[in-house]
């Protein structure tokens, strides 16, 4: 199997945005050179496995959370990023991303091609928050 670089660099450089990290700033955390991590975060460099846990150890994250993309049983980094999406959701945005995940699943497990956002009306069947809001501040009743 090969490594994913591209989607490890990819990874590298969305944890170390999170962690308000600049390129010289983490390369410091992990003992490397800033073009090194420029490098990294492109793809454009095959990483050793010390400097892979450097890199880790700086983010305050697993070698797992790093390489879950190359790794075929790798469940616990993609449920710790799905929590992370969902854990500042409203009712509503949970409702339709809990709707959209079944259907992907169904999508994925039967074979056929999940809908893209042109093959059909996306607008959920029920006022969102934002249409509730509307209507009260015209003096409208909601449905």
């Amino acid at each position: 199997m090969e490594l994913d670089y591209h989607a490890i660099g990819l990874r590298i450089r969305r944890l170390r945005k999170a962690n308000k990290l600049t390129q010289q700033g983490l390369a410091e955390l992990s003992n490397q050179e800033p073009s090194n991590i420029s490098h990294i975060e492109r793809g454009a460099t095959k990483l050793s496995l010390p400097t892979i846990v450097n890199i880790a150890n700086a983010l305050s994250v697993t070698v797992d959370d790093l390489l879950c993309d190359s790794v075929t049983e790798s469940r616990a980094p993609f449920e710790r990023m799905a929590n992370d999406i969902l854990s500042d959701c409203t009712h509503w945005e949970l409702k339709i991303i809990t709707e959209t995940m079944l259907s992907l699943k169904e999508s994925l497990r039967s074979g056929t091609k999940p809908l893209s956002a042109g093959d059909a009306d996306t607008s959920p069947p029920y006022p969102t928050p934002a249409q509730n809001s509307t209507k009260e501040k015209k003096g409208s009743k909601n449905p």
